[in-house]
């Protein structure tokens, strides 16, 4: 009923913008787990892509690779990093420590995931702040790499937000950004990424990769949701979170949904 009532206003930007802010406020808020640091539906590697080893096996494997894979794409060592829509932060932190970036912000428009990942996450070149992806609170040519993982999808204004993009990064720069649309919506996203006065490199459909990550987490995923979130939420919070036999997981499979990896370069 809720689902139906809400349908007609999610075309107006400033519907999309308040309900990316309260639903991952409430979810920081009220479901502060020490375990769970990422939010994505996670990524399973091509055979040609080099092998993660990690001296821990990190509970959520496949989202942490979702931004291990990505971030792999250009050189973050040394550099200076913004990642936007960074949530809980397990993927700021992985990176973070992993290729040693000079400095790493992330970024979020929910305070109190912001609270949270400063909290969580205690690494000497990392620190979370609190944004907006439509005006990014940081100086012209001031990064070397921006990251957006799963994140746009819900801004009010891509286009606003693609152009802040391009004001903070350095000539030379690079974007990389993973997330998901619609089939039909697709060409409006590829519109807006050839039109953002960044160059395209490489675009990649990862769509069987997350496939077969949601699958070999699945078990673990629900295991999860039945020991955090209340009975009475569990099934859409399920839904919500992408298991196997979700609408998400089922319009990836019917191709209906399609999830994509992009790299893009601010020319010199």
């Amino acid at each position: 009923m809720i689902k139906t009532l809400l349908y007609p206003f999610k075309r107006f930007a400033w519907f999309k913008r308040l309900n990316a802010k309260v639903t991952y406020e409430l979810l920081a808020k009220h479901i502060p787990a020490q375990d769970w640091h990422f939010m994505n539906y996670g990524y399973d590697p091509n055979a040609n892509e080099t092998p993660l080893v990690l001296d821990e096996v990190p509970m959520q494997r496949y989202p942490l690779q979702m931004y291990h894979y990505l971030a792999a794409k250009t050189n973050l060592a040394n550099q200076t990093i913004l990642e936007v829509g960074s949530g809980r932060g397990g993927g700021a932190r992985h990176l973070a420590s992993f290729y040693k970036p000079s400095s790493y912000t992330g970024m979020d428009l929910a305070h109190h995931a912001v609270d949270l990942a400063n909290q969580l996450h205690n690494v000497p070149n990392l620190k979370f702040i609190q944004g907006s992806a439509e005006k990014i609170p940081l100086a012209d040519s001031s990064i070397d790499v921006v990251i957006n993982v799963e994140s746009c999808h819900a801004y009010g204004s891509v286009d606003e937000f693609l152009k802040e993009v391009k004001r903070v990064l350095k000539p030379g720069g690079h974007f990389l950004m993973v997330d998901f649309r619609y089939a039909v919506d697709m060409p409006t996203l590829k519109n807006q990424l050839a039109n953002c006065g960044l160059t395209m490199l490489e675009e990649e459909n990862i769509t069987p990769n997350v496939i077969k990550a949601i699958e070999q987490e699945d078990d673990k995923k629900k295991e999860r949701i039945q020991r955090l979130i209340p009975t009475k939420w569990q099934k859409l919070f399920s839904e919500f979170a992408g298991v196997v036999g979700s609408k998400f997981y089922n319009n990836l499979k019917d191709e209906t949904r399609y999830y994509y990896r992009y790299v893009m370069v601010k020319n010199s």
